[in-house]
């Protein structure tokens, strides 16, 4: 009781965000390629921007709104093996997907590029060019030595500032051919936002994502705010997300679905696609 009294406990920046919106996606890759441009012009967040390397420190989260739904970016600090960060595998274990974003402009960024995937690698966490809507493999799987705890991410490449390439196309073949990173592709221009409508409908169609509307008895759906689930998903995991006591007692759900179902009677088990509007029956 004598004793000096303990002050609170202090709590740097978070290293890792739960997710929210349809899906956690990660931007990492080698300094100064402009992904944390890429992360303000996509979210609209206010992230440190420099002319210089390892300008982003600490993680930040935005959204990126697309459609009536929105993704949510987090812009990690650079990867390289100059400027190591401890955490960095923390960061990705909630991440559904990764961008890996390249500056083909850069003096040795094919090195850096493989170097970003190995480093990770030696973190337990494999950037795979396999995505769910292509794949049935689940995103925590077993790698090729056994191990349980290694995490597969589905990345896409994001060559950022095209606007300086005179042949995107032929420079990304070599790139990709010569760094064997055979990864799904997309060119975009953060500077002048060339291909930037592209990533939204990318993640939308290769990530599988259901969009459900709900329902109450006797009203209009609300279309506005729908609930997200993987392509496969059913209507009792909809009821969970609603919340658990209603997917607790569920009886049974009715389904309204265009040119197909008008109010049909189904049960928990039954597979939802996008655009489905359900009611729940307790």
């Amino acid at each position: 009781l004598a004793g000096p009294k303990k002050g609170g406990a202090r709590r740097g920046p978070p290293t890792s965000f739960r997710p929210e919106g349809a899906a956690q996606v990660a931007l990492v890759g080698p300094p100064n390629t402009g992904k944390s441009t890429l992360h303000a012009r996509l979210t609209g967040s206010h992230a440190q921007i420099g002319e210089y390397p390892f300008t982003t420190q600490f993680a930040q989260p935005g959204m990126m709104p697309h459609d009536d739904i929105a993704f949510q970016l987090i812009d990690l600090p650079p990867v390289s093996t100059e400027h190591p960060v401890p955490w960095i595998g923390n960061s990705l274990q909630p991440a559904d997907a990764c961008m890996l974003i390249v500056d083909l402009c850069e003096a040795g960024c094919m090195e850096r590029a493989v170097a970003v995937r190995d480093l990770l690698a030696e973190r337990k966490i494999l950037l795979t060019a396999g995505w769910p809507a292509d794949t049935s493999s689940p995103r925590l799987a077993v790698d090729h030595e056994g191990d349980p705890f290694t995490v597969r991410l589905p990345t896409l490449l994001l060559v950022n500032k095209v606007d300086r390439i005179a042949d995107p196309k032929g420079e990304i073949e070599v790139f990709t051919d010569l760094t064997d990173l055979h990864y799904p592709t997309l060119a975009v221009s953060a500077t002048t936002g060339a291909g930037l409508d592209q990533v939204g409908p990318w993640l939308f169609a290769r990530l599988g994502i259901v969009r459900v509307y709900t329902k109450a008895p006797g009203k209009p759906p609300d279309l506005d705010r729908p609930y997200t689930i993987r392509r496969g998903g059913t209507v009792l995991q909809v009821a969970e997300l609603v919340h658990r006591d209603i997917a607790e007692s569920l009886r049974f759900a009715r389904v309204w679905r265009p040119g197909t179902f008008d109010g049909q009677h189904v049960g928990g088990e039954h597979t939802l696609i996008d655009g489905d509007v359900v009611e729940l029956h307790q």
